[in-house]
């Protein structure tokens, strides 16, 4: 017989015992198991001389032998929550900061009088721009002034009402 017949006869052999598996039965959740080795037993340590007994994985003598050491423990330096200074107060991180006008400062910047707004009070060099503005209370203003600005003090408003003027809160 010669290579040529046999390798042939062989795949024949193969193709005739090949077939399709079907399975009659259908996969159900009792039928699930985990993978050989995926589970293993927790060690039981300090459990006799069998395996991880006596010193229970933690070797002879010293510190972590005997007890854990606890979080932030620094081996006898000054711990940091200790190094750090006590809180004192409490900081608002939603906290406004205003930028302040005087009564007395919109006088001396406005005196004409007129309208007044934070475009203006920037280009004088009164405030910063893109900050809020609040308009306070010290001083006297002898002029009308139309003032639009993020918050006034109450004497404000009175003070600029008491003038001629009006106010705008944006």
């Amino acid at each position: 017989m010669s290579t040529a017949n046999h390798e042939a006869s062989t795949n024949t052999d193969l193709d005739a015992t090949v077939e399709s598996p079907v399975s009659t039965h259908a996969l159900k959740v009792h039928h699930l198991r985990p993978a050989p080795g995926a589970k293993t037993a927790r060690t039981r340590v300090g459990r006799g001389e069998g395996s991880k007994g006596k010193t229970a994985g933690r070797g002879t003598k010293g510190t972590k032998a005997r007890y854990q050491v606890r979080p932030g423990f620094a081996g006898g330096q000054l711990p940091l929550h200790m190094r750090m200074p006590k809180l004192r107060g409490f900081t608002n991180p939603f906290r406004v900061e205003f930028q302040v006008v005087n009564l007395d400062k919109l006088a001396e910047l406005f005196p004409a009088g007129g309208t007044v707004d934070v475009d203006a009070l920037v280009a004088r060099g009164a405030v910063r721009k893109n900050q809020p503005v609040k308009v306070l209370g010290s001083g006297e203003i002898g002029v009308a002034v139309n003032v639009t600005a993020n918050a006034f003090s109450a004497s404000a408003v009175e003070k600029i009402a008491a003038a001629g003027g009006s106010t705008t809160a944006l």
